[in-house]
């Protein structure tokens, strides 16, 4: 059986305002589960990426374009800080 529970957890406005969409949620309770949850072999982080790629490359991206999006991203964090 499949239980699940509701955390509350500090996030930024604009994230708090993309969590309104269900499908949002589910998929970030996903990979919290996924990341927090002990296993055997590679990290929870590891696996959570190799996840989000495979989901990503079924929704026609390249490997090429989802490090792309990666790098930008890693980017446009550290002018943040």
């Amino acid at each position: 059986m499949n239980k699940t529970v509701d955390v509350t957890i500090p996030v930024e406005p604009e994230v708090a305002a993309a969590m309104a969409d269900a499908r949002n949620r589910e998929a970030v309770g996903r990979l919290v589960s996924r990341v927090l949850r002990p296993r055997a072999g590679p990290s929870p982080l590891a696996r959570a990426i190799s996840d989000l790629k495979a989901e990503a490359r079924q929704g026609g991206l390249s490997d090429m374009e989802i490090d792309a999006e990666l790098a930008a991203h890693k980017n446009d964090r550290g002018r943040k800080t």
